[in-house]
């Protein structure tokens, strides 16, 4: 199954308008990603580059006290890596995204995530790409976390 857009593009990136009273665009796919059932690149939060290791110790943001770093091309890997005014989204709006959207967990290209449909009828796919701990890649297929540019408030 593929899931049909209506497509724009920034800086040479795809982007889908859910619908959303924000107003805020999606990306179709994540940084690192060439289309939408890839997983992407791994990044600590507020780093942006790919690391070997994701580790406590070799974090340069674990344990800082941080401000909201969207659109911050010292700390935000969107604005970092694909320039122009791309930026990560912050915890609101991807509560706007979880509570307002249509979420469908399904296989796209033998890739497991979740088909996100905005109230317009346009959609996203969020590919189940597990996390780094270490040197590993944990629960690929099973689940998807994702970063927002908002500072957890516990370590």
């Amino acid at each position: 199954m593929t899931i049909s857009l209506n497509i724009s593009r920034i800086n040479g990136h795809d982007y889908v308008d859910l619908g959303l009273s924000s107003g805020l665009k999606w990306a179709t796919c994540n940084v690192g990603a060439e289309k939408p059932e890839d997983y992407g690149d791994y990044f600590a939060w507020g780093e942006t580059r790919i690391k070997r290791e994701y580790t406590k110790s070799n974090s340069n943001t674990y344990g800082e006290k941080m401000k909201d770093i969207s659109g911050n091309g010292e700390y935000d890997v969107a604005r970092k890596q694909w320039g122009g005014t791309w930026r990560m989204p912050t915890e609101e709006e991807f509560e706007e995204l979880k509570y307002n959207c249509l979420w469908e967990w399904m296989n796209q290209h033998g890739i497991r995530g979740y088909k996100v449909t905005g109230i317009n009828g346009n959609s996203i796919f969020l590919p189940a790409a597990g996390y780094r701990i270490g040197s590993s890649l944990i629960c690929a297929g099973d689940y998807g976390y994702y970063w927002s540019s908002s500072p957890n408030s516990d370590d």
